[in-house]
């Protein structure tokens, strides 16, 4: 197991998106990203952060007495400690989640990790670096999420969805930018196009406010 990673925070809160929002969480902020989405609301953990023990990572989570854990960014699997990480989970029998921005490969990745995979839409500035090589790692329980700033972004994703068959590999999410995008148009355009997704807002931002990038 790797001695430590760079961490830029541990906490515990609920989680805000995807198949299980709502249920308490153990989170793991990892530090570091190689890309810088225009929208990013996590921006203060592109750098920075302090070498922890991934044995003391484990000891908090036991702490904590929550057996649901998501291993968030930054980028996390920029650091290869990561993969020891959630093997220590899995082997301690948590529930483990992996945020992920798409472009780092999941090959490594067990199995048994809910991946939660960013495909990235034009209005991120990013979207050139979208990995389409990970689909084949994906599994039903993991999800492929669309933050979705405005309508070029949601033509974007609809069209992948249907290129790539993306409801045949994975939950489909689609979430507005916070304060960028007006929710209800989003909302409106799935139902106008029958779009087999989930739609979703940030729960932890309506509870925690602006700082609370879960």
């Amino acid at each position: 197991m790797a001695l430590s990673l760079k961490v830029a925070e541990v906490f515990v809160s609920l989680q805000g998106e995807g198949t299980l929002a709502g249920y308490p969480c153990f989170f793991v902020r990892l530090s570091g990203c190689n890309l810088r989405c225009r929208w990013c609301d996590t921006a203060w953990a592109w750098e920075g952060g302090r070498e922890v023990p991934l044995k003391e990572i484990l000891e908090r989570w036991r702490a904590s007495g929550i057996s649901l854990v998501e291993v968030t960014g930054g980028e996390p699997l920029l650091q290869a400690g990561v993969i020891e990480l959630m093997k220590g989970f899995l082997k301690a029998g948590a529930t483990v989640l992996l945020e992920t921005n798409g472009s780092q490969s999941l090959k490594g990745v067990p199995q048994e990790v809910i991946k939660i995979v960013d495909f990235k839409c034009p209005s991120s500035g990013m979207s050139a670096y979208n990995r389409y090589e990970n689909l084949r790692y994906l599994r039903r329980p993991d999800q492929i999420k669309f933050v979705i700033a405005d309508r070029e972004d949601y033509l974007f994703a609809r069209k992948k969805i249907v290129e790539l068959d993306l409801v045949r590999v994975a939950e489909v999410l689609m979430s507005p930018v916070w304060r960028q995008m007006d929710p209800v148009d989003l909302a409106r355009w799935i139902l106008e196009d029958k779009l087999p997704v989930r739609f979703q807002i940030q729960l932890h931002k309506i509870l925690w406010g602006e700082r609370a990038g879960v």
